[in-house]
């Protein structure tokens, strides 16, 4: 009765309980960008870094006026070889595309031609990709939804790219993204569904080349522009929030209030088994780092990339008594990202975050490097 009552306990609170890894801070005084900069990494973690939309709201609760730095700054455009989907979470890796999918560069492409780099991808109805300038172009476009019984619609509007995936995320997900995974049947289908509206012409994916870097390193995509913001933008380097919550460019040399964001979790760089890892953590720092939703997700993944371990431990044990895996901080598991592979569920078994985001199952007498929460 007692363990019955537990379970129905842990059970309710899988949609009541939120934790941030990270905390943001709103500092008024004007800066340059790398003074903002030196100030966040001497009283916080760094400038701040934004993962998705939940994050943008964040930003724009936490002061009076969003008119402030944040960590994102422009690179060598020229030197850039990384592509990256518009939607938070979805990883473009060409190597890994299945059997049959769609994912075609015309020949020759990408070649980032011209005097301004092409930096996003629009696709024909034939499945053929093209590099082509972002903001010079405009094209129709395919969203995404990610609820619903309809997943994808073609919208019969000409936008640059920045344009169509404001669109997007106003009215529905996001650009369409992950489409390497998307079977050529699929994507005919889609096609001919629409193609009164497509003609011959292309349309934009949310593929694009990455041009800015964050400070703190991470290799976050998400990006938040406002797509009326990329006018004169050879001096201005260096990325701000506006009035209407979007992000603009600006010269870095200008003063401006900044948001600096504090980090929650660290990783442990010393091999312990998962119970010295829970206690090393509970008496030095808070508890081993528990997972409820993708956003946190991103977040710990970025830490486990920087282990010197193939794995880091998290805070997930299995119990025999109940059969079934929860958390330290007494949740269920109600949002997972095991590895395909087939689960040995038994005693003195523990989860295991790989270095590439996926979790597996590890006997807790194993040494790995470890994520605490702070």
């Amino acid at each position: 009765m007692q363990w019955s009552l537990f379970v129905l306990i842990l059970m309710g609170q899988c949609s009541f309980f939120t934790c941030h890894l990270y905390e943001y801070h709103f500092i008024p005084e004007g800066k340059t960008w790398e003074e903002a900069q030196s100030y966040c990494r001497e009283n916080y973690t760094d400038l701040a870094t934004v993962s998705d939309m939940r994050d943008v709201e964040r930003l724009t609760k936490s002061s009076q006026t969003t008119d402030a730095w944040i960590g994102l700054r422009s690179i060598n455009e020229r030197d850039i070889k990384e592509w990256h989907w518009s939607l938070p979470g979805e990883k473009y890796n060409p190597t890994e595309c299945n059997p049959g999918c769609t994912q075609e560069w015309v020949p020759s492409e990408p070649n980032n031609g011209g005097d301004d780099p092409e930096n996003c991808v629009a696709i024909n109805p034939s499945q053929n990709w093209y590099d082509v300038h972002c903001s010079q172009t405009r094209k129709k476009f395919i969203c995404y939804n990610e609820t619903g019984d309809q997943k994808y619609f073609i919208i019969d509007e000409l936008k640059n790219w920045f344009q169509a995936q404001s669109y997007c995320r106003e009215h529905h997900t996001d650009l369409v993204s992950g489409i390497t995974h998307i079977s050529s049947t699929e994507f005919k289908e889609l096609v001919e569904e629409f193609n009164d509206q497509l003609g011959s012409s292309k349309f934009w994916i949310g593929l694009f080349r990455e041009i800015w870097s964050w400070s703190d390193g991470k290799n976050f995509s998400f990006r938040h522009w406002d797509p009326d913001s990329f006018k004169d933008v050879a001096s201005k380097t260096c990325a701000m929030t506006t009035t209407n919550g979007k992000w603009s460019s600006n010269d870095c040399r200008n003063q401006k209030p900044f948001y600096c964001y504090d980090d929650k979790v660290i990783l442990i760089k010393e091999k312990k088994t998962w119970d010295e890892a829970l206690t090393y953590c509970r008496e030095n720092h808070h508890d081993l780092v528990s997972i409820t939703d993708s956003h946190q997700q991103r977040w710990v993944e970025k830490r486990a990339k920087m282990a010197d371990t193939e794995f880091v431990w998290l805070g997930m044990r299995y119990t025999c008594t109940l059969d079934l895996w929860f958390w330290v901080i007494d949740r269920l598991v109600c949002y997972h990202n095991w590895a395909q592979q087939e689960k040995d569920e038994q005693c003195g078994m523990a989860t295991a975050m790989k270095r590439d985001g996926e979790w597996y199952e590890k006997a807790d007498n194993e040494k790995f490097h470890f994520i605490c929460a702070l």
